[in-house]
């Protein structure tokens, strides 16, 4: 069942929606090369109990960590761990949290260092893309509409669209109905409605759009080991336009600062 929001409800997504932000902003300080992405996974988990929350990945299904981190060819899932960051290396981090009962998730892809520009290039249409699904998560729009933009837009550029992992609805939930995935046709799928949450995340490969689940049981990364980006928006369902609840404004402000 795909359940419509009430206002009261949508204002309590967003609070967790903006809290990701602000931690994605608190990574966004500190990612570098040379540093272990274990330390950025601490940094996140502190941040989110500091401010009354908790982790919204740590523990769902048994996810060990508050972040997923996933390096290069790593697509989503990826554990942080001891590894350092390496000069040329682009990282999604994907985050989540729990507050007054509401989930908020959302991601970002950083690039560390110099990255090659064909790498900066995915980034930018990736990031790119996920504001073309947004345009089209209005009411009486269908979700193979969100997908088809998506989908439309990178494979203009070359780009493969992971088939394997999607978006998703979001609330009480992490992960609710409907599936939002990145590729489709338009009109179909299940029918927008004023209030749905979507948590929209285009997965875009360099190479080719064929996945593998490594040994860990949760990293996903491309099968021929060229970069993949993902970023992550949630968006509530409204008539003209869709609203974003969540943000990269904190996170683009840090990096501004930063270069």
């Amino acid at each position: 069942m795909i359940l419509i929001k009430t206002e009261e409800e949508i204002e309590l997504i967003r609070e967790s929606s903006l809290l990701v932000g602000k931690t994605l902003a608190e990574v966004a300080k500190v990612i570098k090369p040379g540093i272990k992405t274990i330390e950025l996974d601490k940094l996140a988990e502190t941040f989110i109990r500091d401010h009354q929350a908790v982790p919204g990945f740590k523990g769902y299904n048994g996810f060990p960590y508050s972040l997923c981190i996933s390096i290069n060819e790593n697509v989503v899932h990826g554990f942080p761990s001891e590894r350092e960051l390496k000069d040329g290396d682009i990282v999604s981090v994907d985050c989540g949290v729990l507050k007054n009962g509401f989930y908020g998730d959302s991601a970002y892809t950083f690039a560390v260092g110099d990255v090659q520009e064909e790498v900066m290039l995915l980034l930018q249409r990736t990031k790119e893309s996920l504001y073309k699904g947004i345009e089209n998560a209005v009411a009486g729009n269908r979700v193979g509409d969100i997908g088809n933009a998506i989908q439309t837009y990178v494979e203009g550029f070359g780009y493969s669209v992971v088939r394997d992992l999607v978006g998703h609805g979001l609330g009480r939930n992490l992960h609710e109905k409907p599936e939002v995935p990145n590729f489709g046709r338009r009109g179909i799928g299940p029918k927008l409605q004023e209030g749905m949450v979507l948590a929209i995340e285009p997965m875009i490969n360099l190479g080719s759009r064929k996945v593998v689940q490594e040994s860990d049981g949760w990293t996903f990364r491309t099968i021929d080991r060229k970069p993949s980006a993902h970023y992550e928006h949630d968006v509530v369902i409204r008539k003209e336009k869709s609203e974003i609840l969540s943000t990269f404004d904190f996170v683009e402000e840090i990096l501004k600062n930063k270069n």
